[in-house]
Order: structure tokens, then sequence, then C-alpha cells
């Protein structure tokens, strides 16, 4: 029986399950409104390494093994690990993937990455090719403000429509095991989307486009509405690029409900913590997931969910260019089975 879903989707008829899942996040992540739902916060950026590039590589590598741990396996247990980060070469992953020794696929999707890994892990479990998989991704605010903007020590002043890099990895364990309570039982992959954006300082508007594409093709490919979900959150559009979204889907004829969340906007306070549009990076969608909405899954709170990573794919070389900011947003399916 074909697995494949309209245009972009594909349907996952073994349900890979969840069984097991962490998120370390930096200190000032760990203030915002979803504090209670992270268990490991580290209160130094640096981590106790020389350099901030030196600690997130650290954050990847220790959100892979408590994720294992708290799945009761140990990382030589993993068949595959999947996953990138921002930095050029995701060194971050890179690094880790060579300390932890797993079988290794580097992937790159800007932050769309955490999505992405789990959609290919799915694959791969799904097809019979991996027993369990390990999807990671990591971002760090420093690493990533001075690999795509400016040193911190200049302390430039940040625009209204800039976002925060989060400060964190999460990680994801995937299993053919059968009695599990987490599943995804879908995907859709998204197509790159350019709506002509060169403000790097306003990736959720590159983003929106790409993110309102997928979740239209989703509903289409698998028959459903946004009734059909308890919740569709966004990777890191920010509240920029998710009212951009709302606004492009009600173009279309959705009724863009309280169903619709983003990740950028509920790792933060505005109020109380200054960021300016939310947060945003790797990290964003990773920590959230896995500290905050898997959790609430498990609890009952929530039973189906569409997950939908967004990313913005540019480098400092496109822009010095002067081209334009590619969207991509790819989307999984979690469901509470038990």
């Amino acid at each position: 029986m074909s697995k494949l879903r309209g245009l972009q989707s594909i349907e996952f008829t073994k349900c890979p399950a969840i069984i097991g899942h962490e998120a370390v996040v930096g200190k000032k992540e760990g203030e915002g409104p979803l504090k209670a739902y992270f268990d490991h916060v580290v209160q130094d950026e640096l981590f106790g390494e020389k350099s901030f590039e030196y600690a997130e590589r650290k954050f990847y590598k220790t959100a892979v093994e408590l994720a294992c741990k708290n799945a009761g396996l140990h990382t030589a247990d993993i068949r595959y690990l999947l996953g990138g980060d921002l930095l050029n070469q995701i060194i971050s992953a890179g690094y880790a993937a060579r300390d932890l020794q797993i079988p290794f696929l580097g992937l790159y999707g800007a932050c769309s990455t955490m999505a992405q890994s789990l959609l290919l892990g799915s694959v791969l479990i799904d097809g019979g090719y991996a027993d369990t998989a390990a999807c990671a991704v990591s971002s760090h605010f420093a690493s990533a403000e001075r690999q795509y903007r400016f040193p911190l020590e200049l302390g430039n002043q940040r625009t209204p429509t800039a976002q925060w890099t989060i400060t964190g990895a999460g990680c994801t364990i995937l299993s053919d095991e059968k009695e599990a309570n987490l599943c995804i039982t879908g995907a859709t992959v998204g197509r790159v989307t350019d709506y002509g954006i060169t403000d790097a300082n306003n990736m959720g508007a590159a983003m929106a486009p790409a993110a309102a594409n997928t979740i239209l093709c989703h509903l289409q490919d698998f028959g459903r509405t946004v009734q059909d979900y308890d919740l569709i959150v966004t990777g890191d559009l920010g509240s920029v690029g998710l009212q951009l979204l709302k606004e492009i889907l009600t173009q279309a004829g959705i009724n863009t409900d309280s169903r619709f969340q983003d990740c950028g906007c509920m790792i933060f306070d505005p109020e109380t913590q200054d960021v300016h549009a939310g947060g945003s990076g790797c990290g964003c969608s990773a920590v959230v997931l896995n500290g905050y909405l898997l959790k609430k899954l498990k609890e009952g709170a929530y039973k189906r969910i569409l997950f939908c990573a967004t990313g913005a794919k540019l480098s400092t070389t496109s822009s010095q260019q002067g081209e334009s900011i590619p969207g991509i947003a790819h989307a999984v399916v979690i469901e509470r089975v038990k």
C-alpha cells in the first residue's frame, strides 16, 4: 500500500514511536514562560568551555545523551543520529557526532531542521531501515550572532522585527517500538518559497509564506481541516511572522483560531524579556517540542498536533550579494495514541 499522500505528504503506516526526548537550554530560556518544563537549564552560556561554538557543541551532545537516558538506552544503542545546527558546515552537530560515535546523517534545514530530522528519521523507522534514531539540533545566541550578524562586542542596536536566537538543544529518540504513547503518523515536505524579503533582521516575514504553503498543502493532502488538530505550532516565526502567517491563511479561507501558535512566541515573555519579535534558531522549535509540547501530549492536554518548523535559507554570502531570503517549512503529525 502506498504511503504517499497528495502532492508532498507521507503517511507512516508503522507509526514511528517517540520513546525519549530532552531539551537543554540556556539561562535566558530557563527564565521564560516554559521554565517549569525545562529540566536542564545551563546558567553559564559558555557551559564551561572556551568559546560559544564549543559550548553549543556541548549543548548538542548533552541533549542527545540525556534523551537516550530518558528512553532507557545508551548512545551505543542508537542506529543513526540525524540533525544539524546553524553554523557553517554544521560543526556543532558534526563534532558532537564525532564524540558520540553514533552513525551520523548531517542535515541543514536552517531553523526547520528539527522537523526535517523527525521526518527523515520517521522514514527510516517506517521503512524498516532503522530500529532507533536520534533526531537532534542546536543553536546558540552568541555563536549565531557573530556568524550571521555582528560580534556582540559591537553592541549594535536591534531592529523591532529582529528575533533572539535560542541557546539550547533538543533531541527526540524514535523507535520501531509498538507499545508507545506518542507516535509520528504523517509528514509534509515543504517547498522553498521566496517572496523577495531581503532584510536579514526580519526572518519571520521571509518564513511565513513557506509555513502557509506547507500547512495548506498538508491539509489538502490528508483531507483534513484545522479542527482535526489540537495545535498547529510553527517553528520560529516570532510575533511578526505569526501575524503574517495568519493573514495569508485567512486569505486562503482558513480560520486561524487559538490553535495556531509559534515556538518563537511561546518561549519568551515579551513584557519582561527584551527579545523584540521573539525567539528563533534551530534550537527554538527543538527545545519547545522536546521540553514542552511532548510533555503536554503525554499529559493528555493534546491528542494530535502539527509541528511545522520553519527555516530561513540565507547565509552571510547570499546577504552580501544582495540575494533575497528563501523560506522552508516541514511538518510532522505527532499523536498521543494511548
